[in-house]
């Protein structure tokens, strides 16, 4: 049987006093009342523990076709606040993707939000949970995928996050409906304003959920003279309405909203006090008018295009068409990779094609154009895979880079356990090499790991996938975003702190001691104990670790960023790198211990059957949906790498 498990969280946009206790005693829909005796007030008691779980516990479900939860938050009265329903087969397949793990919000109407982990897994036999037990529940026998908090805009104090609308629902801003499917728009996590996602740069209304009399507020009233408080007054309605700050329908019969005397805007009475004082005011032509008088700044793009390989315009433009592809090489929520053969020339590319609706709908499209200027970066260096070309279809977006048909470092430890001493130093010095060029490029990786490590033809690494990096990281900058894959996370950003390149060199030590041991460093059942374990734990050394390779792991795993090694100290020089001829090996002139066997130039036999037995089909769109796309947000995607001089006379 298949059995999914969840453990739910709520989170209050507004919270009164007493407010949270009332919700989380009742906030499962069918509750059965029951009087209690020498007590006026009304207690609630779970019917059956199993279909009905109390608040902030795990509970297991089977996943059956069709099956869906469905949550339902209610206050002491025992009137509907809120609810959300989830459907278990889709909640089950998405585990899947994610190796197994999933954690995501839950977007409650009319407002709030669930934080659910939920953990997808099969039923096993007796016999298998003993022969489990004995392979070891930590061992390195499984994929381990990244995760990344949903972004946030912050604009103007206001909290936007990409946010699915199902219901229709205008832009706040130009008062026009937010189309499309999945994350159609942007809606704020303190005051509800929706918008659309092109009306982000026209929004000038200060969010109300902040603080509103700070320093900044006035000086923002000072400078634009803009306080014009509307007069609201309830309002009857003899046809549809919609709220012009939340965007969504007004409900009732009677007296269903509020109209402003003076400009006759709608807004929901729940509204009326989230709604910033522009009385008058149209937000999108007074925002265009500012953009006007400005002056000019560099771009963002200005100013890193001495930083990287920024392409030139080509004649010749790639399409699907000048590829055949063979085989996939892997796939996850982000789209698949494919070998892939150039019909001109015969030469075989690894292909990485991502979804364009998966894209917006988790809200990466700056992450893949990150991701596309760090490859054409990687260029430089010896040990960073190469991109060659990029492209796009109206469905998908194309990344054409090297092959390295060695696999990476999680298939070939599943295979010995372990690595022996003289492999797992040159494995981490070519690494380190690589590491360093990034953030002396001011680019911190923030998911270093076995599968991001690959092998070339001659045995030497390649650092790959940099959906993940942060650009602009130079000298004290620092960032706090929640990423990365959670074996590897470190300890500031489990602690909500600010960092900068010491992250990557947490990881590295997670790396180097499943390199060295062949298991993780951190261990629990869960990602709640991974975590607490990475916080508070210290490694074990085994009797037979080498001293020179305790004592490098010890100071990788300091937990003060400023102090750890990578960070304070020139990790070069640590005497677990003493046999290292640092300038041969940056010329890739040291010979790998280790060769990995190919056959052809398109052999695929390093890589997980799994994939390989897949027919390399592109997924399906759904046509309504990418119709939605907007194309816009991908433009000066496609590119060729002009370091790539034979893609010129093609």
């Amino acid at each position: 049987d298949n059995e999914i498990t969840c453990k739910i969280f709520y989170y209050f946009p507004e919270k009164d006093k007493g407010s949270e206790r009332d919700y989380k005693q009742n906030y499962v829909k069918k509750k059965k009342k029951k009087e209690k005796k020498k007590r006026k007030q009304n207690m609630y008691k779970q019917k059956r523990p199993t279909m009905y779980p109390p608040w902030s516990s795990t509970f297991d479900a089977h996943v059956h076709r069709g099956r869906v939860m469905h949550v339902v938050v209610k206050d002491k009265t025992a009137e509907l606040k809120t609810e959300a329903t989830v459907q278990l087969d889709t909640l089950a397949s998405r585990c899947k993707k994610e190796n197994g793990k999933l954690e995501i919000w839950v977007e409650l109407k009319p407002q709030g939000r669930l934080l659910m982990e939920a953990r997808y897994y099969l039923e096993r036999s007796a016999d298998s949970e003993v022969e489990h037990e004995r392979e070891g529940v930590f061992a390195l026998h499984q994929r381990r995928g990244a995760i990344k908090q949903a972004k946030v805009h912050l604009v103007k104090c206001h909290e936007f996050t990409a946010t699915f609308f199902p219901q229709p629902t205008f832009c706040s801003v130009c008062k026009e409906f937010v189309w499309g499917l999945n994350k159609q728009g942007y809606q704020c996590r303190q005051c509800n304003a929706a918008i659309h996602k092109k009306c982000i740069d026209k929004v000038i209304a200060k969010c109300t959920g902040s603080a509103i009399n700070s320093k900044e507020t006035m000086i923002h009233k000072e400078r634009f003279k803009i306080d014009m408080p509307h007069r609201f007054k309830v309002y009857n309605y003899k046809s549809p309405t919609f709220c012009e700050h939340c965007g969504t329908l007004l409900w009732g019969l009677a007296r269903q909203g509020l109209k402003c005397e003076e400009c006759c805007m709608n807004v929901h009475h729940k509204c009326k006090k989230k709604v910033a004082n522009l009385c008058g005011v149209n937000q999108k032509l007074m925002a265009e008018a500012l953009a006007m008088i400005e002056s000019t700044q560099p771009s963002f793009s200005e100013d890193v295009e001495p930083l990287y390989a920024v392409p030139r315009k080509e004649q010749h433009k790639f399409t699907l068409d000048d590829f055949t592809l063979h085989k996939m090489l892997g796939k996850g929520s982000f789209g698949k990779v494919f070998l892939a053969e150039m019909r001109a020339t015969g030469e075989f590319f690894a292909v990485k094609a991502l979804k364009k609706d998966v894209v917006l709908m988790d809200d990466d499209v700056e992450c893949t154009m990150v991701e596309r200027r760090v490859l054409s970066l990687a260029w430089e260096h010896p040990f960073l895979t190469h991109l060659y070309c990029t492209f796009q279809t109206k469905e998908n977006l194309f990344f054409v880079m090297e092959y390295l048909n060695g696999g990476d470092l999680m298939f070939h430890i599943q295979a010995c356990n372990s690595f022996d001493l003289t492999r797992s130093t040159f494995y981490a010095a070519e690494i380190i090499c690589g590491l360093q060029f990034l953030h002396s490029k001011g680019i911190v990786y923030r998911d270093l790991k076995l599968d991001n490590i690959l092998l070339d033809i001659d045995g030497h690494i390649k650092i790959a996938d940099f959906g993940m990096c942060k650009e602009n990281m130079f000298g004290e900058a620092r960032t706090s975003t929640f990423c990365g894959t959670p074996d590897y996370i470190a300890p500031e950003i489990l602690l909500g702190q600010k960092y900068g390149t010491s992250v990557d060199w947490w990881s590295f030590g997670v790396l180097l001691y499943e390199m060295l041991i062949g298991k993780s460093p951190f261990h629990g059942h869960d990602e709640e104990e991974l975590f607490q374990s990475i916080r508070t734990d210290d490694p074990c050394y085994p009797r037979w670790l080498a001293r020179d390779s305790r004592d490098i792991l010890v100071k990788l795993f300091v937990r003060e960023p400023e102090r750890r090694l990578g960070v304070k100290g020139n990790i070069r020089q640590h005497n677990f790198f003493r046999d290292t001829d640092w300038s041969a090996l940056e010329k890739r002139q040291v010979e790998p211990p280790f060769k990995p066997t190919v056959n052809s130039p398109s052999d695929c036999s390093n890589f997980d059957k799994e994939f390989i037995n897949e027919k390399p089909r592109l997924s399906c769109a759904d046509r309504t949906l990418i119709n939605s796309v907007d194309q816009s947000m991908f433009n000066n995607f496609s590119f060729i790498n002009p370091g790539m001089a034979r893609f010129k006379n093609i």
